[in-house]
């Protein structure tokens, strides 16, 4: 008689066991927003105001190959007249006064190499709209560049500082320690090749920042925040169920840029050739499921 009395019992619940399994795996995700980086050597190359420019007179370039680069801001913008700041802002990196005015903190700085993520955030943290703008406020690049030393081809590694203004303690550029413990403007760069380094700084305004939206959404003068449209918008409904993926294209098309004293198009430092320009070349964003 206890036997019987049981049974239903056990019958029950292993009912509700499955049952409670199965709303489990109806249960919806919880999607992210994923920024992943992208370099591109034959990406259009732009000037300031978003329009095909190029390479300087009496300069010379060439397109680095990036491997890792930083950003400290990402802001998408429902249309061209959205003023800066006043979009989504979806990241912001760590910034610092430990070097005197405000900088950003290269030490604790995010990095990512080409087809990487940078960021990955819950898509319930992003408020749900139309998009058709995107805004990166880049920080840090590192790249490998072709030099002419000593009447050889050699290949060195560049560190590009193209934010308005990093505050760097130290960091490791190929096995080789730079110190710095100070503010520096936009423009900073240090080179390593063959365990010889240098350190230098282009000029005040050099550093070339492509906003296609110049008229109507400026961007202030010595930032580094890069303005890119996506091709078909990005909408968000605050419904997804699935991760989305923005995949910021940056133009490396001859970004990195000197004087030319020897005619030859090779960068020679040694014959006094110096750095001008850095800054990427412009930004295509687009989104993918």
């Amino acid at each position: 008689m206890k036997l019987i009395k049981i049974l239903p019992i056990i019958v029950f619940g292993l009912f509700m066991s499955c049952g409670e399994d199965q709303d489990d795996s109806l249960q919806p995700s919880n999607p992210n927003l994923i920024i992943k980086l992208k370099f591109d050597p034959t990406q259009e190359r732009l000037g300031n105001l978003g329009q095909p420019v190029s390479v300087g007179s009496g300069n010379a370039a060439q397109s680095p190959s990036i491997n890792k680069m930083s950003a400290n801001y990402i802001e998408f913008a429902p249309t061209a007249t959205t003023a800066l700041g006043t979009g989504e802002i979806i990241f912001n990196g760590e910034e610092t006064t430990a070097g005197g005015n405000q900088a950003i903190n290269f030490q604790n700085a995010i990095f990512a190499g080409d087809n990487e993520t940078f960021l990955t955030i819950p898509l319930s943290d992003v408020s749900s709209g139309n998009y058709e703008w995107v805004r990166v406020s880049l920080a840090y690049q590192e790249g490998d560049i072709d030099v002419l030393a000593n009447g050889q081809d050699i290949i060195g590694t560049l560190a590009s500082f193209v934010g308005y203004n990093s505050y760097i303690t130290s960091f490791d550029l190929n096995g080789s320690t730079i110190n710095v413990n100070e503010n520096k403007a936009q423009g900073f760069w240090a080179f390593e090749a063959l365990g010889f380094t240098a350190q230098g700084q282009a000029p005040e305004g050099a550093t070339t920042v492509p906003n296609p939206l110049s008229n109507t959404s400026p961007i202030p003068t010595g930032s580094c925040i890069v303005t890119g449209e996506f091709e078909n918008g990005l909408t968000l409904t605050g419904n997804e169920t699935q991760d989305i993926t923005v995949t910021l294209s940056f133009s490396i098309n001859n970004s990195f840029e000197w004087t030319e004293i020897n005619a030859d198009g090779k960068y020679e430092p040694e014959a006094g050739e110096q750095v001008v320009d850095m800054g990427l070349r412009g930004l295509i964003p687009s989104v993918s499921n």
